[in-house]
């Protein structure tokens, strides 16, 4: 054939092969990350294992040995105890939850006003999900809505007092009602005064830099159990005689600031990473220092530590059974008064019950702002895309 003879060349492109069946498939997706070395292999083996014998003991447990109906402690009860279950039963009691539910959810709210709870949740979850989703018209309105006129309209529904509205003093809330409260105002305040600490601890100005260095050091010093405390015990004593607070507000007011020193750290980490010529960018553009922090700095700072924002929004949703040593009674708090003071329930699986239930709940509210937050991030990252 002559060198220079193209007649050989191919005019049309070739059809996609299709992949070989050892790259695709479960038994490729489990040996590339189940057994892709002999450590891999050895700790799948285990889990497997572990799960092979605790998984059927605990959804036997959970559901197949359970008790679903009863009105009271006898439906839990073996013949031994003076029930009608099996010598030897042992399985969930959740006619104790379903019993008690109403005060897992309200505390000792009265029962003709819980209506006023359930509409202030309502409104909570409206303006919420379109604030959380990406696409969803009118933010700026949503979000004026959410952190400006929600708050009052559910203190004016839930206390009561106004409008006709029958006062409910808010040491007979509880539940969770009380623990979703406290975690909403935690953290609608934690996160903008958090912004603001950290913005002052990398402040040139020495007597704000120094005041937020002082503030945010000595709130991280001490446990939040100390900071509710002093909220509820020393900070009346810094206020006018005649003056009171309400026990749930001193407890809003030391969450807030316990969580918005540990926000401000986590926000600072982000303003810290961001590239100097980012700052010079600003400058050579003649942006003010409020210009160039709200358009250029702050937006990619938040960007890089949304990790760290949720997972102090977890642990401040977790913090809430703290309350307890306060006298407030949180959803935690609720299930233990009715597991060791209510004797209509008092069967040996009323208090495993109680607390399984009570940790499916967290667990649930947290692995949503987890999954949350992951949706975001991968939503965000644009810094690397080609």
């Amino acid at each position: 054939m002559d060198e220079h003879d193209l007649s050989w060349v191919r005019t049309e492109m070739t059809l996609a092969q299709a992949a070989p069946r050892s790259e695709v498939g479960l038994a490729a997706w489990a040996r590339k990350n189940l057994f892709a070395s002999p450590l891999d292999s050895a700790l799948t083996i285990l889990a497997a294992l572990a799960l092979a014998w605790a998984l059927p003991q605990i959804l036997n447990w959970l559901f197949f040995s359970a008790v679903w109906s009863g009105a009271d402690r006898t439906a839990c009860l073996t013949t031994e105890q003076g029930g009608q279950l099996p010598v030897g039963w042992s399985g969930a009691c959740w006619p104790f939850v379903s019993g008690r539910f109403g005060q897992f959810m309200f505390g000792r709210y009265p029962l003709d006003e819980r209506w006023r709870v359930i509409l202030t949740g309502i409104i909570f979850v409206a303006l919420l999900v379109p604030l959380l989703t990406p696409r969803a018209p009118f933010k700026r309105l949503n979000a004026i809505l959410f952190f400006a006129i929600f708050p009052f309209v559910a203190f004016v529904l839930l206390l009561g007092g106004y409008f006709g509205l029958p006062y409910v003093e808010t040491p007979l809330w509880g539940g969770l009602m009380v623990t979703l409260v406290i975690s909403y105002v935690g953290i609608v305040v934690s996160l903008p005064l958090g912004i603001l600490l950290a913005l002052g601890r990398r402040s040139k100005m020495p007597a704000v830099k120094l005041l937020s260095v002082i503030f945010i050091e000595a709130i991280r010093g001490v446990p939040l159990v100390t900071v509710l405390f002093m909220a509820s015990f020393m900070l009346p004593l810094f206020v006018p005689p005649g003056i009171t607070f309400d026990k749930l507000l001193r407890a809003l007011i030391g969450v807030a600031l316990f969580a918005s020193a540990y926000m401000a750290e986590v926000v600072r980490g982000g303003l810290q990473a961001i590239p100097r010529g980012q700052y010079e960018g600003a400058d050579s553009l003649g942006l003010s220092y409020l210009q160039k922090t709200r358009l250029i700095i702050l937006p990619q700072a938040i960007k890089l530590v949304i990790p760290g924002i949720v997972n102090t929004f977890i642990g401040l949703f977790k913090d809430t059974t703290l309350v307890l040593i306060i006298s407030m009674f949180d959803l935690l708090g609720v299930v233990k008064q009715n597991i060791s003071g209510d004797p209509t329930w008092a069967t040996p699986q009323t208090a495993k019950t109680g607390y399984v239930f009570a940790a499916a709940v967290f667990w649930m509210f947290c692995f949503g702002m987890s999954r949350y937050s992951m949706y975001m991030e991968r939503r965000l990252d644009t810094g690397h895309k080609r």
